[in-house]
């Protein structure tokens, strides 16, 4: 007997022991897959906190990105736009000087041909200044009388805002510049540099005595631009004699080269854009006060309105209370006739009846 209950204890035991390994191993497969399974959700759950936080951070370091490119980038137009202008204005210079050198011979002492050239090469500043021909702009060839009946014709008339004018003549002096320019001796170099003054300044008082500041339908300043069509002529004049822009503004003209007149101008053009915006935006504020001074008029209508609607509503009930409600109302005696008798098509509503 002991020895069957030893075997039988030997063998529950075992089978103990067996049970409890297969309760490990599944409790070990078991809990593996609630911690894989865990932190799986956990994994997920941080990728979504995470995201959370760095996916509005990514988007405002993209943004910050694309403001820094699109400001490079503007940077880079910008200074484009500004070498373009820049080149522009080296390559006119360029051409005018060329166009100088190639017809001095040919308009050496011929003074109308070197006039109208002048006025050509006005002409070409005028088109590359932005400004166009017409109120917001230039006036060629105008024609006036000044304050004594005097009639003038100045070769450009420059519009600005308020109804201001700078006038602009052009004059040629080639003859003693070329022959500055080709002179083989210093003294041949000095008599013709002062030569080339004398013009100079010759053309100055010429051009003050014609007092075109004084023209009745022109508002101008009290000065006129004495425009130089070659750049090399006006640079010699004012390196050989330092007081002629002194003494041209004591004849109350300015000395202008196609470089400082360009300048000038381009400047003019930008303040009729500045002048157009301003009164764009007092258009806008005008029209915007007109706007809400109708909206408020519109509300005041609408008030009124609603008063009118009220008063005509109370009215309304009046009537229908003095018409259906009360003893012996209207409704009750008349419907009272029909009862009696009275042959009737119609009847009136049971909702005023009741």
């Amino acid at each position: 007997i002991n020895l069957n209950l030893s075997e039988k204890l030997h063998n529950q035991k075992a089978e103990l022991e067996e049970i409890q390994k297969k309760f490990t191993t599944e409790f070990e497969n078991i809990a593996g897959k609630i911690l894989k399974r865990n932190s799986e959700e956990f994994t997920l759950a941080n990728r979504k906190n995470i995201g959370e936080v760095l996916d509005p951070l990514k988007e405002k370091i993209n943004l910050f990105e694309k403001k820094v490119e699109d400001t490079y980038q503007k940077g880079l137009r910008d200074q484009t736009d500004l070498r373009a202008e820049l080149k522009k204005l080296y390559e006119l210079n360029n051409r005018i000087s060329e166009e100088a050198g190639n017809l001095t011979k040919a308009l050496k002492g011929d003074m109308k041909k070197q006039g109208n050239w002048g006025e050509v090469v006005l002409e070409r500043i005028l088109e590359r200044s932005g400004l166009n021909e017409g109120e917001q702009g230039y006036h060629v060839q105008y024609t006036d009388n000044t304050e004594d009946g005097k009639r003038i014709q100045p070769d450009v008339v420059i519009n600005l805002p308020d109804n201001k004018h700078i006038i602009i003549d052009s004059k040629v002096s080639l003859v003693a510049y070329e022959r500055a320019v080709n002179a083989t001796s210093d003294e041949e170099l000095a008599k013709h540099i002062k030569d080339h003054l004398i013009s100079l300044k010759t053309h100055i008082k010429g051009l003050s005595e014609k007092h075109y500041q004084t023209a009745r339908k022109l508002n101008s300043p009290d000065f006129v631009l004495l425009f130089i069509p070659v750049e090399a002529s006006f640079s010699l004049a004012v390196r050989e004699d330092q007081e002629l822009f002194s003494y041209a503004w004591d004849q109350k003209v300015v000395i202008v080269s196609p470089t400082t007149l360009l300048a000038t101008l381009r400047t003019i053009a930008s303040i009729w854009q500045q002048e157009n915006q301003t009164r764009n935006a007092m258009e806008i504020a005008r029209q915007g006060g007109a706007l809400y001074d109708k909206f408020v008029n519109f509300i005041a209508d609408m008030e009124k309105l609603g008063n009118n609607l009220r008063l005509s509503n109370n009215s309304y009930k009046d009537a229908m209370s003095k018409l259906s409600e009360g003893r012996g109302n209207l409704v009750r005696s008349t419907e009272r006739l029909r009862e009696l008798g009275a042959r009737t098509t119609k009847q009136i509503s049971q909702n005023l009846l009741d």
